[in-house]
């Protein structure tokens, strides 16, 4: 398939308007200029780091941007008929918050690994849970409920409604923070890297834009290689929320547009970014919400030394249990090499 051909760049008019109507329902969440001993002996003195920290947004991470933009643009028989999603949790909250925005109903489907804590904030909003031992069968189940029922799928990152909504952040990131050198953006299925890779692009086009994704699930890394989307044999990562098990066409496409490389972590530097965070900006954050911090103080430490970089604290849904586990195993801080 020639996504290429298929696939519209996303325009800023269009992303200004979106925020401006889902303003009532989303927080702009704040950035933070990241200065810190801790910091400063990862990345060095001359790294200036820019943080947005979007584990404040509603439901506890970025993702209500784009399930409202799509709810919103429902009509009134479909929202009479409900929604369906499919997620490890994140998704799941944010479908059942803007179904309930308005006045859907929804009937999820969650991961069985998904941390209790999301299906508990799931259900608080309404929503009814399903449960599914993976990522194949909830995928075909969310399907199964979306023709049967007549509900409408709100997928967790393909579609252009979910890449304006993620778009958003990058439009307030940038008002924000100023010019960048560089932008780190988490990917899963890469919903979020779609929307704010186009954005700050558009917006910055100096910016560089890096993807970051776990080792144990690099789907956008081998679509790359592959110069076409392709479904990963399996998921093994700690970072469950970036744990998609494919890439699709128009998510793959923008990034592959937009993002000038991409880079992986593994579940240890996301536990030691989840220390850093925690130990010097008093952050718990889902290992999720850790990768853009990952890729700075480890793949990305040296080339980005002395730059302007934003990163983004995406979602904090971790009960302390496994939180304090992630923390405790994380390996002993190393020094960087920049200067």
């Amino acid at each position: 398939m020639n996504t290429a051909a298929v696939v519209p760049s996303l325009s800023l008019d269009e992303v200004r308007a979106t925020r401006a109507a889902i303003d009532p329902w989303i927080v702009r969440t704040p950035a933070h200029d990241w200065r810190g001993p801790e910091l400063a002996a990862r990345v060095g003195p001359n790294t200036d780091v820019a943080i947005k920290l979007e584990l404040f947004q509603h439901t506890g991470s970025f993702k209500p941007r784009g399930a409202l933009n799509v709810v919103r643009g429902l009509d009134d028989d479909q929202r009479k008929r409900g929604i369906t999603a499919v997620s490890a949790g994140n998704h799941a909250i944010a479908a059942a918050y803007a179904a309930k925005v308005f006045g859907a109903s929804a009937k999820v489907v969650m991961l069985a690994s998904a941390n209790p804590v999301r299906v508990a904030r799931a259900r608080a909003l309404g929503a009814k849970v399903l449960m599914a031992p993976d990522g194949q069968t909830a995928f075909a189940l969310c399907e199964e409920i979306a023709r049967d029922e007549g509900r409408y799928f709100v997928h967790p990152f393909e579609g252009l409604a979910t890449a304006i909504g993620a778009a958003t952040v990058s439009l307030e990131f940038s008002e924000q923070a100023g010019a960048l050198d560089a932008l780190i953006v988490p990917i899963g299925g890469g919903g979020l890297c779609a929307g704010m890779s186009a954005a700050i692009k558009a917006l910055q086009p100096d910016c560089a834009v890096y993807g970051v994704e776990p080792e144990g699930a690099d789907s956008m890394r081998r679509s790359f290689a592959a110069g076409e989307p392709v479904t990963l044999p399996g998921i093994d990562t700690i970072a469950d929320s970036l744990g998609a098990p494919m890439a699709l066409p128009i998510s793959f496409e923008l990034c592959r547009r937009n993002v000038d490389e991409l880079v992986t972590v593994s579940d240890d530097e996301l536990r030691g970014a989840m220390k850093l965070l925690f130990d010097e900006m008093k952050l718990a954050v889902e290992p999720a919400g850790a990768a853009s911090t990952a890729a700075l103080i480890g793949p990305l430490r040296d080339r980005l030394a002395g730059k302007r970089v934003g990163v983004i604290a995406c979602g904090a849904n971790i009960d302390i249990g496994t939180f304090a586990r992630h923390v405790a195993a994380a390996p002993a801080a190393q020094s960087g090499s920049a200067s």
